[in-house]
């Protein structure tokens, strides 16, 4: 009736509160997304530091229980006589010429010496092995050419090319780095081109509706998107090289060319001194070790950690 249209109705409070609380009901599944969201993003940047105890039980306590058990080990053959002492020394022999070799300077000698050739080396074959593997990302015909011929480089133990660089380059250090070109540019240019085959088309495709050119496709598109893949060509690329300038410099000793680790090696087994066999081995790989806690892991943790791939425990 017109009358009783006329009269306003009025609503219980406690009907608007329920009508109230069903709309906030209906409302909260989407903020539960987002409130889930919102700690996913904040588990990924606040990640829990490490604990020294933890680091230690972790990280330093295995090797240290490896490499004692491995000492145990050693001098009980030693004790049994299964290897006469100038073939086997003891593990106190061993120390004893380590801590002449380190005070003496030989030690630092050969380290600083190995070291810049291999640095200088290593920078020669990122340069020409990147350079390569744009190359062959660029041209299929190229590719298709020289890739078999790449792999099979890559895979060539790096010492047959000792007597080649020899013949061309006699003792001097450009045959040792020839060596070390040789034994690392494949992995590079191999481990860029397969880094460059895990990118998705799309983001090419992406670059180009950009306005991109090919350069510029290659340096802010690409090549970020195959970094994972290039710094395990990079990794595998120095573990070529530096195996490399170890077997040259064993090879190619001169006295113009200083005393490297491979020279301090080639000594030891010329004196027939095996303890100093077993020194520049462990300084050897002492180095090997050094270079990829320093160098690569930190880079490889700090390329995933962008890419939201790790999280650290």
């Amino acid at each position: 009736m017109p009358g009783e249209s006329s009269t306003p109705v009025r609503l219980p409070a406690g009907h608007v509160e329920t009508h109230t609380g069903q709309q906030q009901g209906r409302a909260t599944p989407g903020r539960s997304v987002e409130a889930g969201l919102d700690a996913l993003d904040t588990a990924s940047v606040a990640r829990p530091r490490r604990r020294p105890w933890h680091v230690l039980v972790h990280s330093v306590l295995p090797p240290v229980v490896f490499l004692a058990a491995l000492v145990g080990v050693w001098q009980l053959v030693h004790a049994a006589g299964l290897k006469p002492s100038y073939a086997l020394p003891s593990p106190t022999d061993v120390a004893t010429t380590f801590w002449e070799t380190v005070t003496d300077g030989r030690a630092a000698e050969a380290i600083w010496t190995s070291v810049s050739r291999g640095g200088v080396g290593f920078a020669l074959s990122l340069v020409i092995g990147t350079l390569l593997g744009l190359a062959m990302w660029a041209s299929t015909w190229l590719r298709a050419a020289i890739g078999p011929i790449v792999s099979g480089l890559q895979s060539l133990p790096s010492v047959a090319w000792v007597p080649a660089a020899i013949i061309w380059f006699q003792l001097t250090d450009a045959a040792i780095y020839t060596v070390v070109l040789l034994g690392a540019v494949p992995s590079i240019a191999n481990g860029l081109l397969t880094g460059f085959k895990q990118v998705p088309p799309l983001f090419d495709r992406v670059g180009r509706v950009l306005g991109l050119g090919g350069l510029g496709r290659i340096r802010l598109v690409l090549l970020p998107a195959a970094l994972p893949g290039y710094l395990g060509g990079l990794r595998q690329g120095w573990a070529f090289a530096w195996r490399s300038l170890m077997a040259a410099e064993l090879i190619t000793y001169s006295p113009s060319l200083g005393q490297g680790l491979g020279q301090l090696l080639n000594i030891g087994r010329e004196l027939s001194q095996m303890s100093l066999v077993i020194t520049s081995i462990t300084l050897i790989l002492l180095v090997g070790v050094a270079i990829e806690l320093l160098v690569f892991a930190p880079l490889e943790r700090g390329v995933l950690r962008r890419r939201g791939l790790t999280v650290d425990r």
